[in-house]
């Protein structure tokens, strides 16, 4: 009866630190509005209902405490490589939004943002809590799981850790993002170059004109309505290439 506790214990521990060690890192998880008994009741209730399925998939108990240890920090690694790699999915939108507060001249006006626990724009914060909205209503969080899931398929428990090809991976989809965002930010961009080129012209049309005091409303209004003209095709953009993003995870 011993052993036999010892062995489920065993197994318990082994899928409790990679799924903890993801869900404390996912985008929506990591957030200030969850406190973090509450991450990890989610992350105790997710393992205990993953045992039955992933029991077969589990080593035997190795036969010293050094291979055991070795095996739980690698089964840490893996979640923390599994938390950043959905977090850096995510950045992609943050890039967008600070070309967005850019450009609407919103740069200094700055609050908490909750998806990544510091203080970012207004309009980067807007964003982030409108996705991390539309990911729990299309149940993409369950895609999210379900990438932690399969990962054990990915990287089966007991074996060596692809470094080079987290490293890898890593970079890309960092890459991916940076470019990702800038396209989601994109109408920004080509808002800012024409509202400054034309503002400029009317400088010099209008030397008399302060051109300044006139510059500042009209950048914040016109840049509102074009964010509010442009939102849903960012965040379904978003979405898609989050949805995506999360593929090769999958099996």
């Amino acid at each position: 009866m011993t052993q036999l506790l010892n062995l489920e214990l065993y197994k318990f521990l082994m899928i409790f630190l990679r799924v903890g060690s993801a869900i404390m890192l996912m985008p929506g998880f990591l957030t200030s509005y969850v406190n973090t008994k509450l991450r990890l009741s989610i992350a105790l209730a997710i393992t205990v209902v993953l045992m039955p399925v992933l029991a077969e998939k589990l080593p035997s108990v190795p036969d010293n405490f050094a291979s055991a240890f070795q095996i739980l920090l690698i089964e840490i690694t893996y979640g923390v490589f599994l938390g950043i790699f959905m977090q850096m999915l995510f950045s992609a939108l943050n890039l967008a939004g600070n070309i967005a507060g850019q450009a609407i001249g919103f740069a200094n006006a700055q609050m908490f943002d909750p998806a990544f626990q510091q203080q970012s724009i207004v309009i980067d914060t807007f964003l982030s809590i409108t996705a991390l909205t539309v990911i729990f209503i299309t149940d993409l969080h369950h895609l999210m799981l379900s990438a932690v899931v399969d990962s054990y398929t990915l990287f089966p428990v007991g074996t060596s850790l692809p470094v080079g090809d987290f490293s890898n991976s890593l970079s890309q989809t960092l890459n991916q993002s940076f470019i990702m965002g800038f396209k989601i930010g994109s109408p920004f961009v080509a808002f800012t170059i024409v509202f400054y080129v034309g503002m400029g012209l009317v400088s010099r049309l209008m030397p008399q004109l302060n051109i300044f005091f006139l510059s500042l409303p009209l950048q914040i209004y016109l840049g509102l309505g074009l964010l509010f003209i442009t939102l849903p095709i960012m965040v379904l953009w978003f979405s898609k290439y989050f949805e995506d993003g999360l593929q090769p995870l999958l099996r």
